[in-house]
């Protein structure tokens, strides 16, 4: 939907952005033999690498994905199981689109940019376009190119060819870049065609799903909050006394030091049997303990 397109140009803008802040305070080209390679590939892959996991882990669909019960695949038919294997694999399919576009673009650009790849692959363009004298070693040739990134590192007598292998390198990473773009978008063009074809939707039913879900998921938002505050809500009262917010307040309660040390510390959610769980440690004190204790009369005049 509009939302999706909406979000992943977001999410593209901003990881342009943040490309172009990151090479301009970060980027810098050892020019040496062995480690021109590591360091261009670590600044195009690993960046790319941390913003898909960072896509996987912002989509609510990977949690329901990992979160999802293995009883529910041992009780069913054959039929039934390929078709949640069918399922599970169109979400995944959809998952991996999203978390897809960060990572993708951070390539496209650093591509595009070409400065990277010039310090990955210096060192290892072919002899035929190095311009010098043609007895020097290999070694001696992979040193002096490692340094071609590094115009203050060349000799004088080198900036030409220095400057002819820079060009050659920024056409071939510029290239990739757009290659890769075009790739993508052929495929995502492509995957919507397959996905409409296949669907058994006609194009409104499609757009009444596709609101329907939207606004289920918002419903759902609003009547969790809701219900998730009053139900916490009686477990506070239980514990102090009154319900928050009241404005007349006849009397409050004073929990005891027990009380105090049962509800504080750290806690995880703990199952109470085969369908209820404790959210807190004040939930599992309210559906254990009795509202016994003191209570104190409030002055009304204060």
């Amino acid at each position: 939907g509009k939302e999706v397109v909406l979000a992943n140009a977001i999410i593209a803008i901003l990881t342009i952005g943040g490309q172009q802040l990151f090479s301009f305070f970060t980027f810098s080209c050892p020019c040496h033999v062995g480690q021109n390679l590591i360091y261009g590939l670590a600044f195009l892959g690993v960046p790319a690498l941390i913003l898909l996991i960072v896509g996987y882990a912002l989509n609510n669909q990977t949690w329901r994905l990992v979160t999802g019960k293995r009883s529910h695949f041992e009780k069913v038919t054959t039929s039934d199981w390929l078709l949640k294997c069918k399922l599970i694999c169109f979400v995944l399919c959809s998952i991996t689109g999203r978390a897809l576009v960060a990572p993708v673009t951070w390539l496209a650009v650093t591509l595009i940019n070409g400065s990277y790849y010039v310090c990955a692959v210096s060192e290892y363009v072919p002899t035929y376009y190095y311009g010098v004298n043609p007895n020097v070693t290999a070694s001696e040739r992979r040193r002096i190119l490692a340094t071609f990134p590094c115009s203050q590192l060349v000799p004088p007598e080198m900036t030409r060819a220095r400057d002819e292998v820079i060009l050659l390198l920024r056409y071939q990473s510029q290239v990739a870049g757009w290659l890769l773009i075009a790739v993508v978008v052929i495929t995502v063009f492509l995957s919507y065609c397959l996905a409409s074809c296949f669907s058994p939707l006609s194009f409104l039913h499609f757009r009444y799903w596709s609101s329907y879900v939207h606004n289920e998921q918002e419903l759902f938002d609003e009547a969790t909050e809701q219900h998730s505050r009053l139900y916490a809500m009686q477990h506070v009262r239980k514990f102090f006394g009154f319900v928050p917010g009241s404005e007349n307040v006849k009397e409050i309660r004073i929990p005891s030091l027990r009380e105090w040390q049962a509800i504080s510390g750290l806690a995880f959610l703990k199952q109470v049997d085969e369908e209820h769980y404790d959210y807190s440690l004040l939930h599992d004190w309210a559906l254990k303990e009795r509202a016994n204790g003191k209570y104190l009369k409030t002055d009304e005049d204060t």
